[in-house]
């Protein structure tokens, strides 16, 4: 198997660092070997990214041109979306069905930038003085850009859309554990007319060459999606230089079903929540809370229909769920599954891998559902970042708020009831950067997306989105010719 080039300033080339095996986890069977990059590969994309940056072809070039760009990309990824979907489900195993979706949120994610960037405005400030007062947005120029494994092509597409809207260059560092998507959007961005140099498609070790990419003196800003351990040593590494970030990190989120609500709504939302994406998913609804006197009732029928999930080989359109994304990342959920027996638990559906002789090679798990843990347990509060659920009971309103929010996360949560006047409460009592009521997982571009507490400071998406990636700037124009008075 030959080694697959990566993308160093615009251009394609053996990297220098560790080779990268992606293996497709249906069998372990390698589907690609990269020539990952290394801290000398960075250096030289950073030169080649602040040339091109600086570059007033690229530039001074007026947004309308450059939305173009960024629709002749969102057209390219459109005109390869089948071709896209079916790698991107062999590097990580995603279903078929979902990795369509995800082509589909990338495609859109474009446009939807394009569409912002003609239409944002800067603004003329009310002036104090005899001035014009006037606040601009100028591009940060070199930003790095750090992705997850789990769903690449959309999370490349919500970084690199508005950066590359507000003017600047990105090296964009994707997981070594699903790299190719990654490497194809780069291919795709040079194809769309963008600059050479602008940007570079660099999967390799985050300890080395994303660490390299946040030291570097030229790189502005790092937008990060990931866990919340490496959120915070990035977080500390660009305090350092005094640099912005955008940090999307983890998540252990509630979805809260009330009494009052549609219970086949309720248990169609949490599945969805939790197993959709093998529960390799941020704001995945892994803590349950359901209230008491519908607990025994509602998890008979969650259990049943956990059960009848249809676990397997994500290229047929009829899977729900495909394996895992490695061997050691299976490991560790079950290593979860077994802690959460020693704590007392009890697994009633799922917690093994399944029987079909089909799948014994490839890397899969049954949707798992634990009950008789408390909230303060480990299981409950660690992300497992893996389809285990944890169902728990809850007496009233302040009871589940307090359960809700007792945690250091704060990406997500789900409301199940009828009454809006409950739902909204609840929704503006929990901690959480987004609240879904009576449905779960629905993502929009156009609205803002983020963490609180340790789940991230900042947002992504929404028509601000390109602001992430530029610098204000205030420039007062004098509309006095009298000189000031001070030195006379």
């Amino acid at each position: 198997m030959s080694l697959t080039p990566i993308l160093v300033g615009g251009e394609l080339q053996l990297g220098a660092g560790r080779e990268l095996t992606s293996t497709d986890p249906v069998d372990g069977r390698p589907i690609a070997t990269i020539a990952s990059a290394s801290v000398d590969d960075v250096e030289t994309a950073v030169r080649r990214a602040a040339a091109a940056q600086s570059d007033p072809a690229w530039r001074r070039m007026l947004p309308h041109i450059r939305a173009r760009l960024l629709h002749r990309t969102a057209d390219l990824i459109e005109q390869r979306r089948d071709e896209l979907a079916l790698l991107q489900s062999r590097d990580n195993g995603k279903p078929i069905t979902e990795t369509r979706a995800l082509v589909a949120s990338a495609i859109g994610t474009f446009r939807y930038v394009a569409a912002a960037l003609e239409s944002s405005d800067d603004a003329l400030t009310v002036p104090r003085g005899p001035y014009l007062t006037m606040s601009v947005h100028e591009p940060i120029g070199v930003v790095g850009a750090i992705t997850p494994w789990n769903s690449p092509i959309a999370s490349d597409a919500q970084k690199l859309a508005p950066a590359l809207a507000g003017g600047n260059a990105v090296l964009l560092k994707p997981a070594g554990w699903a790299p190719l998507l990654s490497l194809e959007l780069g291919r795709i961005l040079l194809e769309a007319g963008f600059p050479p140099g602008l940007v570079s498609v660099l999967p390799g070790d985050g300890a080395t060459v994303g660490q390299a990419i946040v030291d570097h003196p030229a790189v502005g800003h790092v937008s990060f999606t990931g866990g919340t351990s490496t959120g915070r040593r990035l977080a500390g590494s660009a305090a350092q230089k005094l640099m912005t970030t955008s940090l999307e990190l983890g998540g252990k989120s509630p979805t809260i079903v009330f009494d009052d609500a549609d219970l086949d709504v309720a248990v169609n939302g949490v599945l969805f929540g939790i197993f959709s994406s093998q529960g390799q998913s941020c704001i995945a609804g892994s803590r349950l809370f359901v209230q008491r006197s519908i607990f025994d009732a509602f998890l008979d029928r969650l259990v049943r229909r956990t059960e009848a999930l249809r676990v397997g080989h994500p290229r047929d359109e009829k899977t729900q769920m495909g394996p895992l994304i490695t061997e050691q990342h299976r490991a560790s959920v079950e290593a979860y599954v077994e802690l959460a027996r020693s704590e007392g638990g009890t697994v009633v559906a799922g917690g093994s891998r399944p029987e079909d002789p089909a799948l014994a090679e490839g890397t899969y798990l049954r949707p798992t559902v634990v009950t008789g843990l408390g909230n303060a347990s480990r299981t409950a509060q660690e992300e497992i970042f893996g389809p285990v659920l944890v169902a728990m009971p809850f007496d009233d309103f302040e009871d589940v708020v307090a359960q809700a929010n007792d945690t250091v996360y704060g990406l997500a949560a789900g409301v199940w009831t009828r009454d809006f006047p409950k739902a909204w409460r609840t929704a503006r009592a929990v901690q959480a950067g987004q609240v879904w009521v009576n449905t779960y997982k629905q993502l929009s571009i156009a609205t803002p997306f983020g963490g609180v507490k340790e789940s991230g400071s900042t947002r992504e998406k929404g028509q601000d989105a390109i602001r992430a990636y530029q610098r204000q700037k205030s420039v007062y124009v004098s509309t006095d010719s009298t000189p000031i008075g001070w030195a006379d």
